[in-house]
């Protein structure tokens, strides 16, 4: 005779669940603003608009950490990623003029474990602070024979606000615009796949092992999390163009979105030294330079358009928020390409 089953037999612990849903509850009302309706534990989170927008817009994203997060599985350090995931979301919709409302998240397992639900969503949550947005909701999945133990994904999605008049983006660029590079914090969430198979295969590294011209480990140097640019750029959001977060693509494949059809951006490829770490990887992998500027964001996050006469302007609000800065180059009259000289 069979014995009954139940859902713990086929790999899913309620309990585990209800402990997981009970470390979070003050993480998440942490983030809490004063546009935040409705309490924890809701079927749908409540977030009221900004009051006194004319022509409001939504806007909208959802994006993972990628390869990220293998190497926080395999070094135990899961308090970051949640971090970078909202930092990574903020950026995006910030390159139109955006700035954040509210964010949610989606954390799935094969073998759900609370203490690392906790530490995830810490991440989250102090994303969610710095950045001034609610974490209204999201959803812990445990779904045996999907994910391997300790495997586990994570996304998430992020709706900000910006007037329909304030939108940036290609329309406004022109040539003679400037080119401002404001520093990255490392890797950021791109090109992981790649590094950790030069640190795994080339280095001979685990994730405790000192990185290669730093004093901190692979994971130090690895995990650092994604920079947010709010900050640094707020304050001259009316001011600016157009931006491009620089992602997977690299800044070829990422300023180019920010250009209209018959301009080009001209990228002064001596304008900024290149981070250790990106070198490091570069010379372990014996990789081309052509195709590390692909992979990686190579020490510049975020790309920002802008008039000359406001230049300075912007380089100096991201310099007090503690974003280094600098003249990247210039767009011309072409096609909608970008070069390095």
């Amino acid at each position: 005779m069979t014995s009954p089953l139940d859902y713990r037999a086929a790999g899913v612990d309620i309990e585990a669940a209800d402990d997981a849903k009970s470390r979070i509850k003050a993480l998440v009302e942490s983030t809490f603003t004063s546009a935040t309706r409705g309490a924890f534990g809701g079927f749908g989170g409540m977030v009221r608009l900004p009051e006194g927008m004319r022509a409001p817009l939504l806007v909208s994203s959802a994006d993972g950490v990628g390869t990220k997060i293998k190497l926080a599985i395999d070094a135990n350090v899961h308090d970051t990623i949640g971090h970078d995931l909202v930092n990574h979301c903020v950026n995006d919709i910030l390159v139109q003029g955006a700035t954040p409302l509210f964010f949610l998240d989606y954390v799935a397992f094969g073998a759900l474990v609370p203490s690392v639900v906790e530490s995830i969503v810490r991440g989250v949550a102090a994303g969610c602070r710095e950045n001034g947005c609610a974490l209204v909701g999201g959803e812990t999945a445990e779904m045996p024979g999907v994910y391997t133990p300790p495997d586990y994904d994570l996304a998430g999605f992020i709706v900000g606000t910006v007037e329909e008049s304030a939108v940036l983006g290609p329309s406004r660029v022109r040539t003679g615009d400037v080119l401002i590079g404001l520093a990255s914090n490392g890797l950021h969430t791109n090109g992981y796949s790649l590094a950790r198979r030069i640190v795994a295969e080339r280095m001979g590294l685990g994730p405790h092992d000192t990185f290669p011209g730093s004093p901190g480990t692979v994971a130090d140097v690895l995990l650092r999390v994604h920079r947010s640019y709010l900050a640094a750029l707020r304050p001259v959001l009316g001011t600016v163009h157009a931006m491009a977060h620089i992602t997977g693509g690299g800044i070829p494949g990422n300023l180019n979105r920010a250009l209209p059809p018959d301009v080009d951006a001209v990228v002064d490829a001596r304008s900024w030294t290149i981070p250790p770490e990106f070198l490091a990887l570069e010379d372990a992998g014996q990789v081309a330079r052509d195709e590390m500027l692909r992979a990686f964001n190579m020490g510049v996050g975020m790309i920002v358009l802008a008039d000359a006469s406001v230049a300075e302007s912007v380089i100096a609000h991201a310099g007090g928020a503690g974003v280094p800065a600098w003249a990247l180059g210039v767009t011309r009259r072409g096609t909608g390409a970008v070069i390095f000289e």
